[in-house]
């Protein structure tokens, strides 16, 4: 004898069960018009001694922009300040500050990442669903985010991101560790969302002893390319 289990309707509360799809299409499309933009990215790291203070810092400044043929390319602006004096920032470093910081969920790159719903919280007074990623497999060269996306529940854009660059870099005698970061995105022109700052304060624990840094990463000026409006965050 066998009884009929009772069917459980979706209700209006519970996520979409293909979400990380549907995010990754709307990320997809947030990739193809942010392509139409330029602006600026200033990007600040800060060593700082045992109690606090500051040791030393690197600071850049750099301008997304295009080509006469359309091409987009970066230009750094003046000449980056560089008075670190323990930590030394590497190839990686920079490829995160490219990629991963200021992550996209793109159709091309979600099949990379293991997704799971992790619920919904209420992020800068947006209603978000949770979205825990995390790379299925890290190949020798390849950097992926290991970490959580707040996603809007209407139109499902990312509002901010937490993780980690990851892997961790070890070789013989070398130590490449990157710090947990946050990203927040804001709204450009009310339709698609641009990252806008991240923040990280972490302490890397180096065989050698444990270092704190402090990153801070603003985008800032994005102007349409041949538009004269302006999205400048506040």
């Amino acid at each position: 004898m066998l009884v009929a289990a009772p069917i459980c309707a979706q209700t209006a509360d519970d996520p979409p069960p293909n979400l990380a799809k549907l995010v990754a299409h709307r990320e997809t499309e947030t990739v193809a018009e942010r392509n139409e933009y330029t602006y600026r990215q200033t990007f600040t790291l800060q060593e700082l001694d045992d109690h606090g203070g500051e040791r030393g810092e690197y600071k850049e400044v750099r301008d997304i922009v295009f080509s006469p043929a359309h091409e987009r390319s970066e230009e750094i602006i003046g000449k980056p300040i560089n008075s670190l004096k323990l930590l030394a920032l590497t190839e990686e470093d920079f490829r995160d500050i490219r990629e991963i910081q200021p992550l996209t969920l793109s159709e091309e790159q979600l099949w990379n990442y293991d997704t799971k719903i992790r619920g919904d919280e209420t992020v800068d007074d947006v209603d978000c669903w949770v979205l825990q990623i995390k790379p299925r497999q890290i190949l020798e060269g390849q950097r992926f985010f290991d970490g959580l996306l707040w996603v809007d529940k209407k139109e499902y854009n990312i509002v901010r991101l937490e993780g980690r660059a990851v892997p961790q870099i070890y070789s013989r005698g070398q130590e490449n560790l990157f710090p947990r970061f946050t990203t927040i995105r804001k709204p450009v022109d009310g339709k698609h969302w641009f990252a806008s700052l991240t923040l990280a304060d972490d302490t890397l624990e180096f065989r050698n002893g444990p270092q704190r840094e402090k990153l801070t990463i603003t985008y800032s000026n994005y102007k349409r390319f041949n538009v004269t409006s302006t999205f400048t965050v506040k």
